[in-house]
């Protein structure tokens, strides 16, 4: 086995891994240095997620026209010219054209690249060891990303890590001459412009739709820029993505039957297991990444716990996810993928209810180290099998598109997790928040008055001194800011509960997705 190869596509996985893990920790920190809205970060978290998810397809198609080790090596300039801008970033534009867009472009083209090159450097039971190996660094890069961009942060500077990410990605790009370029088709496929397009703008408007949900309101207008037969601009936003990729469909469709080169070939979407495998990884994704975006709130916006002692509250699911995920590729030996992962979501979702339950006032650390360490166990679980049955699959031949949709299900998951957990956990927040001050006999009808009016053009989830400092900037009585700071930090609580609980639900129809999983013991015949 070519060892010194694994350990450089090892390091191009962690580094993919890292950033989303680093940024979620450091929320509090970037709305400080930036002097902005926990909303605007929230955005763009999940546009990170959604470049990589609309451009995947695209990347993968790259690697099979111009050579899997070119683009691998294209996309970590890309990615590593996206961590500079980052790291020197002076606003939010520059930041999200640093980090969202040229580390997502990047991310895109070496990720589908990375799985085409296991293909054709390793073959056999190496090739086995490979993916495995791949997806442990996946692992340690969620374990050591709370506590690395915690440490960095409070420290030092969060800064640091996308410095890091530069130095690493040119001993990456100097580990390529290990690589050997897998043989490519011939002839080589034509890019199909207009179904990257559809694509990568349909996938847009739906996660944007719903990231912009909790300003504009999800039916009744809030702060809607227009509204349309008396309802919010939101659903239609969504509808018109989805309108979008259905033309996605029938254009792919279309090219096939021209005996053009479709941008992914749909007949991939009727192999069961493969279909099934994505479902999974877009509803693990959404869980995890919704939740690992609504913690850092409840420790550092609720609590004030500064980035590393949030990092250090959050290694439980990390870790926990690790070490499961690793015992799972073994389990995996003798227990089929379809029982592994429904055992998963079981674990998930009680974990779930354990975290509902911790979310208080004041933080009990046993319980919720607990709970973070069983959700960890649950989520290691689904992660350890989906993979291998993705790749199991198909054949060599569609390894490089399978691997372009995983990587599209799994970062299409992420920014959906970031944006439906994040709109919910605003609204549930305004809702509460009007309904607990309409509640207070002490708050005079002005002051709930001009409270209504600000709720009804949306907010942002801040902490509970902000509130305070508003409401005395604003001149309102001192008695009246006690029962509003009361009843906004009830609010709070009340919105991260129902955006966990909402995440635990969402297993129920993942439950119902794992139905065409294989369930026999991958390897085995029937």
């Amino acid at each position: 086995m070519n060892v010194r190869l694994l350990g450089v596509l090892a390091a191009a996985q962690f580094l993919m891994v890292l950033d989303q893990a680093v940024m979620n920790v450091s929320i509090s920190q970037l709305v400080e240095d930036f002097d902005t809205t926990v909303t605007t970060i929230q955005s763009v978290i999940a546009f990170y997620a959604l470049v990589m998810a609309g451009l995947m397809l695209i990347g993968a198609k790259l690697g099979d026209i111009f050579g899997r080790k070119r683009i691998f090596k294209i996309g970590l300039v890309v990615y590593a010219s996206g961590s500079a801008l980052t790291a020197a970033s002076w606003s939010v534009p520059s930041l999200a054209f640093g980090w969202s867009v040229l580390e997502g472009i990047g991310a895109a083209m070496v990720l589908p690249s990375m799985v085409a090159l296991v293909a054709g450097n390793f073959d056999g039971k190496s090739r086995a060891v490979a993916y495995g190996v791949l997806g442990g660094m996946a692992g340690v890069g969620i374990a050591v990303g709370p506590i690395l961009g915690g440490w960095m942060t409070t420290d030092f500077s969060w800064r640091y890590v996308f410095i890091g990410e530069v130095i690493v990605s040119a001993g990456i790009f100097f580990g390529t001459r290990w690589m050997a370029e897998p043989v490519a088709e011939e002839p080589r496929p034509k890019l199909d412009v207009v179904g990257g397009i559809l694509s990568a703008s349909g996938l847009a408007l739906i996660v944007f739709g719903v990231l912009m949900a909790s300003n504009w309101g999800w039916l009744k207008p809030l702060d809607s820029p227009v509204e349309i037969f008396g309802f919010s601009l939101t659903p239609f936003v969504i509808a018109a993505g989805m309108v979008l990729v259905g033309l996605f469909a029938s254009w792919q469709r279309r090219r096939e039957e021209e005996g053009k080169d479709p941008l992914v070939h749909l007949a991939l979407f009727r192999i069961t297991a493969l279909r099934s495998g994505l479902s999974m990884m877009l509803a693990q994704n959404l869980i995890l990444m919704g939740i690992f975006f609504t913690i850092p709130l409840y420790l550092q916006v609720v609590l004030g716990f500064d980035a590393l002692e949030t990092g250090i509250r959050m290694l439980p699911t990390s870790a926990g996810l690790f070490f499961t995920a690793l015992l799972g590729s073994g389990l995996a030996s003798r227990f089929a993928p379809k029982l592994l992962v429904r055992i998963g979501l079981v674990i998930v979702f009680v974990s779930a209810f354990l975290l509902i339950g911790t979310i208080e006032p004041e933080l009990d650390n046993t319980d919720f180290l607990v709970a973070m360490g069983v959700l960890g166990v649950g989520m290691g679980l689904i992660v350890s099998q989906l993979g291998n049955v993705a790749q199991s699959a198909v054949g060599d031949e569609d390894r490089s598109e399978a691997g372009g949709l995983q990587y599209t299900a799994q970062q299409l998951g992420s920014s959906l997790g970031t944006a439906i957990l994040g709109a919910i956990l605003i609204t549930g927040l305004l809702t509460a928040f009007q309904s607990n001050v309409t509640d207070q006999a002490e708050i005079s009808q002005s002051t709930k008055g001009a409270v209504e009016k600000r709720l009804s053009s949306g907010g942002s989830f801040v902490s509970a001194d902000t509130v305070e400092a508003s409401a005395t900037a604003a001149g309102i009585p001192e008695e009246e800011i006690d029962a509003l700071v009361e009843g906004y930090q009830d609010a709070q609580l009340q919105s991260l509960k129902l955006a966990l609980l909402i995440a635990g639900l969402l297993t129920i129809p993942s439950f119902w997705s794992t139905r065409n999983l294989p369930d026999r013991v991958l390897g085995q015949s029937t």
